[in-house]
């Protein structure tokens, strides 16, 4: 697993995930929140699956 994430895009990622879990307990209580797991997880993991389709990369590191 090669991370390609750099690290504002993981903070955003950590950040957003948890508000889009908050809208299944508090707000309009739907389940859709439920996809802030994706960001949450990508965004801890440091890897997202489709950067790597895309051949997309945020990190500066070279692979």
């Amino acid at each position: 697993m090669t991370r390609n994430e750099g690290n504002i895009d993981r903070i955003l990622r950590v950040a957003l995930g948890p508000i889009l879990l908050s809208l299944v307990f508090v707000g309009p209580q739907t389940m859709w929140g439920l996809i802030g797991i994706v960001p949450l997880a990508t965004g801890l993991v440091g890897m997202c699956p489709i950067y790597s389709i895309l051949g997309i990369s945020t990190c500066p590191m070279k692979n």
